[in-house]
């Protein structure tokens, strides 16, 4: 028996990842973390029955005491909840789902507690990579990235020699835009900006994709995944989303990863590695897909990506600003007070205001994030 714990249980990558518990009976559940979703993270508990839960709000924590008063759990608010589930002892793999900085020090904690990690946080290596891959090898755990891009790779790197790696191609489907000029996106709505052509995902990274930075922020957590110089990861757009990812190797051969644009197999990779389980589901159809194409990404029209390659390369604390003012901006966006091309506008003007830190710590990292907030709030809140 696999004991799990999941941060984010009731958004996509965490309700994805029960549909595999379901599917495997050797997985228990012993911890879960939501934010807010009283009624879905109750009906989990009744079904799972973890032994620790936690809500971000006190509040929110109280109902759902009341609600489960029946059950022997407990529950705990915040990031106390987030840092006791992440170090329970019974756990093997921590599942981090969990939208956000907020997953940085639940990721330590389970790592100082030799916990293996299933990644779906891009925020916890983008912004604090230098710290998270370096305590990892030092305590002998593993970091299995759950998102498919980066699933695709190590998939494709599985049994070959690193040191003959040339170059990481990830694929973007381009989102629901794709082709279109900055004149035509200056009007566009969030609901066209929230009908991704492939995937389900939430909300936020539904409008990440839309943007490019989603793909921005896949490249800075690729780095530090597979320890690869930057000018060694290539973004290319694929608009059928089939190939996964791909990794060139110093003779010129490509390994690719390709499957059905479906969440689930690159979670229940991660969860039963090196394993392969039966799972169900649409399979790809090569006589009904017929081709595949490739273009390159329009990095002028889709600022996202050439401001988060430039977060990347300038390094320190400047990945930091561009995820925080992204993750603001787009909330703002979500909230109707922003215009579509508004959201990249602002990741540059915090970028160009921001004085880098090297080698920040998670205090200057936590800092940096608030003080961005702290700079955009003053013109739009």
């Amino acid at each position: 028996m696999k004991k799990i714990a999941i941060l984010g249980s009731t958004g996509s990558i965490g309700t994805q990842t029960l549909d595999i518990v379901r599917d495997n009976p050797d997985l228990e559940v012993v911890g879960l973390a939501a934010g807010s979703n009283i009624e879905l993270i109750e009906k989990q508990v009744r079904e799972f029955k973890p032994r620790l839960v936690s809500l971000q709000s006190e509040k929110a924590c109280e109902e759902l005491k009341i609600r489960l008063a029946d059950m022997d759990v407990e529950i705990i608010p915040g990031m106390e909840g987030l840092i006791a589930i992440a170090e329970m002892e019974e756990s093997e793999i921590m599942v981090t789902a969990i939208v956000g900085m907020i997953g940085i020090r639940p990721t330590i904690a389970a790592i100082n507690k030799g916990k293996d990690i299933a990644l779906a946080n891009k925020e916890t290596l983008v912004t604090a990579g230098h710290i998270i891959m370096k305590l990892a090898a030092e305590k002998g755990v593993s970091i299995l990235p759950v998102d498919s891009e980066h699933s695709a790779i190590f998939q494709s790197i599985h049994g070959e020699n690193k040191d003959r790696i040339s170059k990481l191609i990830i694929t973007a489907s381009g989102g629901p835009f794709r082709g279109k000029s900055r004149e035509e996106l200056k009007n566009v709505s969030l609901e066209d900006a929230l009908k991704h052509p492939n995937w389900s995902m939430g909300s936020k990274i539904t409008i990440d994709s839309s943007t490019l930075v989603n793909k921005g922020l896949e490249v800075m957590e690729a780095k530090w995944l597979f320890d690869m110089d930057l000018d060694k990861i290539q973004v290319v757009v694929h608009p059928q989303s089939i190939i996964h990812s791909m990794v060139e190797f110093v003779d010129g051969g490509i390994m690719a990863q390709l499957g059905a644009p479906d969440m689930r197999l690159p979670i229940q990779y991660a969860l039963f590695y090196p394993d392969r389980r039966p799972m169900s589901g649409k399979r790809v159809d090569f006589y009904e897909l017929g081709s595949i194409t490739f273009e390159k990404p329009d990095m002028d029209t889709f600022k996202g990506l050439r401001l988060a390659m430039r977060a990347a390369k300038a390094g320190g604390s400047m990945p930091t600003v561009f995820n925080a003012a992204n993750e603001k901006a787009v909330s703002l966006f979500l909230n109707k007070k922003i215009r579509f091309l508004e959201i990249t506008e602002i990741i540059e003007r915090c970028m160009d205001a921001h004085k880098i830190i090297e080698n920040p710590d998670i205090d200057s990292i936590l800092a940096t994030e608030q003080e961005t907030y702290e700079m955009i709030s003053k013109k739009y809140m």
